[in-house]
């Protein structure tokens, strides 16, 4: 080791090396990352307004939302560049920064899903005991235990990764700093690393995905035994769907990546399912909670589209045209 080139740089080999392809994939992910990025404003800026969506549910929704810009910040504007480039360098340190808030969003986000399943379970099995379960204070340290746990998750992967010598290849194929591409090109042992991600990462993706579940079931078994209003079930339904859409495109591509072994799946499968959590789940969560919740499609009718936001609109247009 003492006579090799350490490597400060490493090249991202990204999606496709087709010149042909790379405008299309820049106007592709640039118009995801602006529907991510509006979406989601969108949500958290109608939740933080309106003072009757000031509920656990939805202060949950803000922490989720605002999980999603920062996840599709991580890697898009840098694959963005690339594609205009034609070259993505990237330097070690913002290799491992890159790394470490990749994991540090996606485990908090998975670990804020399983909160948002067990808020939903007390909600419909518990409603006289929710306010006092589900009090600000509690919701607090729910939403701070999932980012917190994410952020040591993350550490732990980025302090290993940094342990790493690299002293050959550096290019990594993948479209950012990912650890199983990365271990690849390092020139001393990494198994541990490895098997730090299948077992610690595998964990917290399986865990929650689990206790949602088993928490869902339970939700719809009560359903259909406990409650007789066709109202009430199909309003609990309609909530309890959303969310498990969400989990199940956030998830099973997870899961897809890191239960099994972590060096056996190629490397266009890890990518593709790695784009489904990464930049399409951000997109479409904001449509999926919007277009199946009445209480957030009439809050955001009203600050979109209500008359006056209208007229003051059509003032500020007129100012500037004048």
């Amino acid at each position: 080791m003492d006579n090799q080139t350490e490597v400060r740089k490493f090249i991202l080999l990204g999606l496709t090396s087709l010149q042909g392809l790379q405008k299309f994939l820049f106007m592709l992910f640039l118009l995801l990352y602006l529907s991510t990025l509006l979406g989601n404003m969108a949500i958290m800026t109608v939740v933080a307004c309106e003072p009757q969506l000031h509920t656990p549910m939805y202060f949950f929704l803000f922490n989720l939302s605002c999980l999603d810009i920062f996840y599709s910040t991580v890697t898009v504007p840098k694959m963005l560049a690339g594609f205009l480039s034609g070259h993505q360098g990237i330097s070690y340190t913002g290799c491992l920064s890159q790394l470490h808030f990749f994991y540090f969003i996606g485990s908090s986000e998975g670990l804020l899903l399983a909160v948002m399943a067990y808020d939903r379970f007390v909600a419909i099995c518990n409603p006289l005991r929710y306010t006092l379960i589900m009090r600000p204070q509690a919701c607090l340290l729910l939403a701070a235990a999932a980012w917190t746990i994410g952020f040591l998750h993350a550490l732990m992967h980025a302090v290993m990764t940094s342990q790493l010598h690299f002293c050959g290849p550096n290019h990594i194929q993948h479209y950012f700093c990912e650890i199983k591409p990365l271990v690849k090109l390092a020139c001393n042992r990494s198994q541990l690393n490895l098997n730090l991600l299948s077992i610690i990462t595998g964990s917290i993706a399986t865990g929650p995905f689990v206790f949602t579940l088993f928490s869902y079931l339970y939700i719809f078994s009560f359903l259909r035994l406990k409650v007789q209003s066709k109202e009430g079930r199909k309003k609990a339904f309609s909530t309890c769907i959303s969310h498990l859409t969400v989990v199940a495109l956030l998830y099973v591509p997870v899961i897809f990546n890191y239960v099994p072994p972590s060096s056996g799946s190629s490397a266009s499968w890890t990518m593709i399912a790695t784009l489904m959590y990464n930049v399409v789940t951000p997109v479409l969560n904001p449509l999926i909670y919007t277009l199946r919740n009445v209480e957030v499609k009439r809050a955001l009718k009203r600050r979109l589209f209500s008359r006056e936001l209208l007229a003051q609109k059509m003032f500020c247009l007129a100012a500037c045209v004048g």
